[in-house]
């Protein structure tokens, strides 16, 4: 199986930490944030990992390779001319992911409590008929102001931004431009959707990179997806237990500190 973990970010939320080091190595309980992600995968059953690169790119490479790759195939996709965002990431990266199996997305700054197995295999239930999903994205009920709208079968309708009151949709009854005053609430039971915030992580079929070959060199996956959303199944797999420590900022690091010692003494 194989898995995208992202790690060209600037980590500009992490400095002066990043100043030195790229986020990728910024330890945690005196291990960097790629070593702990390599080793859930491998664990899971990952043998094929790639990690995108830009900031302190060579860093990376000589971390892994005085690890002798942690015992599985690593490969690197080289974004040090020009950071192509979370799409374009994912589509430069085609060459070392496609194949016939769908692949796993990660953030290289999240450490959850995410079974990796458990996601793959609702993936693949839902990949029994003909609508097979182009992407199953890991979604929960936490609370922010920015989520994913989902039907009563859990497919991608759209994105509301509950502050502003904005929607984003391909469907032309759901979009809203910012207003005051909207109901979040109201507007979602009228429509019969369900709003869940986007975790970071996704299952991805590798028929997409032939639908990307239109897109420009630098775009969002959110963007991606919102724009698919009419044409294929974009499903999200809802995890209402998730534990989860996005390591953005310096004052996240504790509290990741201790979700990693508690899933790893587990």
């Amino acid at each position: 199986m194989k898995a995208l973990i992202f790690a060209a970010g600037l980590g500009t939320r992490l400095k002066p930490i990043t100043d030195t080091m790229p986020k990728a190595l910024v330890p945690v309980a005196g291990e960097p944030l790629l070593k702990i992600l390599i080793e859930k995968l491998k664990g899971a059953g990952f043998d094929e990992v790639v990690v995108n690169l830009h900031h302190f790119a060579e860093k990376i490479r000589e971390y892994v390779a005085a690890n002798n790759s942690f015992g599985i195939d690593v490969q690197f996709s080289d974004e040090t001319d020009i950071l192509r965002e979370t799409g374009g990431g994912i589509r430069h990266a085609a060459p070392l992911l496609e194949g016939n199996e769908p692949f796993l997305v990660h953030n290289v700054d999240i450490i959850s409590n995410l079974d990796f197995e458990d996601f793959l295999d609702y993936h693949y239930s839902n990949s029994i008929s003909i609508d097979t999903p182009l992407a199953t994205l890991l979604v929960s009920e936490r609370k922010t102001s920015r989520y994913f709208l989902f039907d009563s079968n859990n497919n991608l309708q759209g994105w509301m931004n509950v502050s502003t009151g904005e929607v984003k949709s391909p469907y032309a009854e759901l979009k809203r431009v910012p207003s005051e005053g909207f109901d979040a609430e109201k507007f979602l039971q009228e429509h019969g959707l369900k709003k869940y915030a986007f975790a970071g992580t996704h299952v991805i079929s590798p028929e997409v990179f032939n639908i990307m070959a239109q897109w420009p060199e630098k775009f969002a996956i959110v963007d991606f997806y919102l724009a698919m959303a009419d044409k294929y199944i974009i499903k999200g797999y809802v995890k209402n237990d998730l534990q989860l420590v996005d390591v953005g900022k310096l004052d996240s690091l504790q509290q990741a500190e201790q979700m990693y010692l508690q899933l790893k003494n587990n």
